[in-house]
């Protein structure tokens, strides 16, 4: 006769005890697949479709700046007589003629300027122009802001203090008025530099303000990046694998290279990727103000600023490079908050 069991009672059952069977242990295995830092980021990025969306705008923007203008058959300084302020998809004159004899004539899509330059290339190049400041302005605020603040939060006290301190102080320094003053100061010396050697010939087609923006960028506007590299480091440095490795013997530097800095760097991509925008805005602000690259050389901002005059005439000559100049900031900062939903370990699920 089989006995109930008694659920108060403390005696043992052998059948607790009998070896699990394959089905008993899949049912309560949880592990997923291993997968490297990288390769779960990239997972989680795909599966955010607005973030993809911006990173295709991106790649069709990058195709439009840079390849495209190889193979276009106009150049951004290229004057066509007889082609001024012509209107989109329209010819000159002397153009149509050339058609009706039956040659070919590639359109002018946006029309031209006052000067008879084509604008479409023109806006290609300065999206180029644009993207090249935003990504070399970032990768130097990257370099200089995260060393800069990685020893401030390791180090600490008076260390800490003195650095921050001194972010502090380069925070209040306004950088109009710094963009000003080197391009005043710079023009000289460097003008002399790329008359004399061969090699710093290329400082007359870029011209002295685009860079004193590149030296601004270096000297003033990587204390964000800094402060915000410091406060992840004042957190991380406390972790048990910090610990372990200073008992093991590792150097500041390894440990700031290898597990600080490597540990921030979804902070450090997304904080990258949102600055990209951030600096293209204001080379084309400062170009707007004529404080950017020299002529003929276009940026987005300096074709706003030439369309000014003729905005009731040609509107859509400030159009086009507004919405290019919209178009590019808003992509960035989308793709910059899917990346951050992607490699932020706290929103990991």
């Amino acid at each position: 006769m089989k006995q109930n069991k008694n659920l108060m009672s403390l005696q043992l059952q052998v059948s607790d005890f009998l070896p699990a069977s394959e089905d008993e242990k899949q049912g309560v295995v949880v592990m997923r697949e291993s997968v490297s830092f990288w390769k779960d980021g990239f997972r989680r990025l795909r599966k955010n479709k607005l973030a993809m969306v911006s990173l295709v705008v991106i790649i069709a923007i990058m195709i439009f700046a840079f390849i495209i203008p190889s193979f276009y058959p106009y150049s951004y300084e290229q004057q066509i007589r007889g082609s001024e302020n012509l209107g989109i998809m329209e010819y000159s004159k002397e153009e149509l003629t050339r058609i009706q004899s039956g040659e070919k004539i590639f359109p002018h899509f946006l029309g031209t300027d006052s000067l008879g330059r084509d604008l479409m290339i023109r806006i290609m190049v300065g999206s180029k122009i644009s993207l090249l400041v935003g990504i070399v302005a970032s990768a130097i605020i990257l370099v200089i802001g995260s060393t800069y603040g990685a020893i401030a939060g390791y180090f600490g006290g008076k260390v800490d203090m003195m650095m921050m301190r001194t972010v502090d102080i380069i925070y209040t320094i306004p950088d109009i008025l710094i963009i000003i003053l080197l391009s005043v100061t710079l023009k000289f010396p460097l003008q002399k530099l790329a008359d004399n050697i061969q090699g710093f010939a290329w400082i007359n087609t870029v011209g002295v303000g685009l860079i004193s923006i590149f030296i601004v960028f270096s000297l003033l506007y990587w204390v964000g990046m800094a402060r915000i590299v410091r406060s992840q480091v004042l957190a991380l440095k406390e972790q048990e694998y910090v610990i372990a490795a200073k008992a093991l013997g590792a150097s500041d530097k390894r440990i700031i290279k290898k597990h600080l800095l490597t540990n921030s760097i979804g902070t450090l991509i997304v904080t990258t990727t949102l600055q990209i925008p951030s600096s293209i805005f204001t080379e084309s602000y400062l170009s707007f103000l004529g404080l950017g690259v020299s002529a003929p050389m276009p940026s987005l901002g300096s074709l706003a600023s030439q369309a000014i005059g003729g905005i009731t005439s040609y509107p859509h000559r400030l159009l086009a490079p507004a919405v290019m100049i919209s178009l590019i900031i808003l992509s960035f900062n989308l793709l910059g908050d899917g990346l951050r939903d992607a490699f932020d370990p706290k929103l990991k699920n």
